[in-house]
């Protein structure tokens, strides 16, 4: 008696999942203990290119884990706007928030006479 459902294992795709996170974060892990020069000190709208590489990566990374686990591939083209879609906008309004404050602070702690005591 059969009701028309068939079990699909799986296995593969897990494997395949956790390749591409494992690569993607050993990339990381590689870039940040050797730091490379060519990446470290050359900057790009006021981040060394190394950090952009590290944001880029992590956000390729929440994307594909919410592509795979959330199982967003398989749903409509406007269902995965509509949740990739401001979660990416608040993302990129983080760090916009946090390198303008960040390069505020930095630049009163750096002209002033206020110590760098923390």
């Amino acid at each position: 008696m059969s009701h028309g459902h068939e079990h699909v294992s799986n296995i593969s795709r897990i494997w395949k999942v956790f390749g591409i996170l494992s690569a993607v974060t050993i990339v990381e892990v590689i870039l940040g203990i050797y730091k490379p020069d060519s990446l470290h000190f050359s900057h790009f709208l006021g981040l060394s290119f190394l950090n952009w590489i590290f944001y880029g990566l992590t956000v390729f990374k929440a994307y594909y884990i919410v592509w795979a686990f959330m199982h967003m591939e398989g749903e409509r083209s406007s269902l995965r706007s509509a949740v990739v879609i401001p979660v990416i906008f608040l993302i990129l309004y983080l760090l916009f928030i946090l390198l303008t404050e960040g390069n505020y602070i930095y630049g009163v702690f750096k002209d002033s006479t206020i110590k760098w005591n923390f």
